[in-house]
């Protein structure tokens, strides 16, 4: 069983930038693609970024040229670094990690943004 610990999330202003970090943990033999997902109130949960392996990288143009996707693969941990963060940012937003016998969610953190 693998789990996934989320942090980061908070309020922040427009115009502001946040950190979020997943870290996995149990029973991993490899892990392939991490990715953050994000769903905000009355809306379907949506991609925002994923990273593969080897380090190539798929964003939501959403947040394209704000969002950056990273991995640490000795920590099994994925990062997303929020820049020029707008209102409609505002979501609860999610870690997946697909590995080579699993498919694992976090449990979300909460990202506000708000003057």
């Amino acid at each position: 069983q693998v789990q996934l610990v989320e942090s980061g999330g908070g309020l922040v202003q427009p115009g502001g930038s946040l950190r979020l970090s997943c870290a996995a943990s149990g029973s991993i033999f490899s892990i392939y693609t991490m990715g953050w997902y994000r769903q905000a109130p009355g809306k379907q949960r949506e991609l925002v970024a994923t990273i593969a392996t080897g380090g190539s990288t798929n964003y939501a143009d959403s947040v394209k040229g704000r969002f950056t996707i990273s991995r640490d693969n000795a920590k099994n941990t994925v990062y997303l670094q929020m820049n020029s963060l707008k209102p409609e940012d505002t979501a609860v937003y999610y870690c997946h990690v697909i590995g080579r016998s699993f498919s694992s969610w976090g449990q979300g953190t909460q990202v506000t943004v708000s003057s």
